[in-house]
């Protein structure tokens, strides 16, 4: 299901939404200014990374560092089973020990072991709510925030509407990284901030209709769905995968990289702090306006 439109109107023009949005945008087109095959130094270089993959690690939320503040990271070889291979590791661990040892005693032929020269992990839960993987992780979540932010913003007041979101983010990133705090894989996304208004967006206008793009199989329709069905079946199927995640040791492997936990955790913020933030909202009409 893909929304398009709700029937909700605004008193004002969304201008926070809107630059909200273009600050995605604008960040993203700067990721995929760096080169994806060849690495920023001879270090990473023998290492395999490519100057994106650099860039979302140093300012991706590491879990690690989001639950052990002041703890750095670094790019290092660790050997187990499979042999020898490069991971990010951090202070504190027995990984991050033995990458820095097995760096010192190889001398000149050493493995290498490459500190990560990001900000600090507080400004990282807001860097990495800008960042995305790809042009549908983008897309989704910009039109998501299309659709559902310009009515939380009129509810609310721009400076109240970005404080709201970027608090919804904030908890969204520790929703994940609560989940498994030694944790080292990155989290980028504006997925748990939209969350946090499609949770405040249920509460206000739950009788609200959507316009939505429903995949019938091979039929594509349009159909107007209530706001409380259409995301409650998003929540359902951010729910389940997390339930998943729970019943693995290894989160980072669960859902294909997907922090459903995030979203979850994004979603009952806003559902907990809409009615603090929103002091005017419009009801349903039966005309778009």
């Amino acid at each position: 299901m893909i929304p398009l439109k709700d029937n909700i109107p605004t008193g004002r023009f969304p201008i926070l939404t809107v630059l909200l949005i273009a600050a995605n945008v604008a960040v993203f087109a700067w990721q995929l200014s760096f080169s994806t095959d060849r690495a920023a130094n001879p270090e990473l270089r023998q290492l395999g990374v490519p100057e994106r993959d650099q860039n979302t690690l140093e300012y991706g939320a590491i879990p690690y560092r989001l639950t052990h503040p002041g703890k750095e990271c670094a790019l290092g070889t660790v050997v187990n089973d499979s042999g020898p291979r490069a991971e990010v590791v951090c202070q504190g661990t027995p990984q991050y020990r033995e990458a820095e040892q097995l760096a010192a005693q190889l001398g000149e032929q050493r493995a290498p072991f490459q500190p990560l020269d990001s900000p600090p992990w507080w400004a990282t839960v807001l860097t990495s709510m800008f960042m995305h993987g790809g042009i549908l992780h983008i897309a989704f979540n910009m039109l998501f925030l299309w659709v559902f932010g310009n009515n939380i913003e009129d509810s609310m007041g721009r400076g109240r509407f970005v404080l709201f979101y970027l608090l919804a983010g904030i908890a969204a990133a520790y929703a994940q990284a609560l989940l498994e705090t030694n944790a080292t894989v990155p989290a980028i996304g504006a997925s748990g901030a939209v969350a946090g208004v499609l949770g405040g967006y249920l509460l206000l206008y739950p009788h609200a209709r959507v316009l939505t793009l429903v995949f019938i199989i091979f039929f594509v329709t349009l159909i107007e769905i209530p706001a409380v069905i259409m995301l409650g079946i998003w929540f359902v199927l951010q729910f389940l995968p997390a339930i998943g995640q729970l019943a693995t040791t290894d989160v980072a492997a669960t859902g294909g990289g997907v922090a459903y936990f995030a979203h979850i955790g994004g979603f009952v913020f806003g559902l907990a702090a809409i009615k603090l933030f929103a002091n005017r909202y419009r009801t349903a009409q039966t005309e778009y306006a």
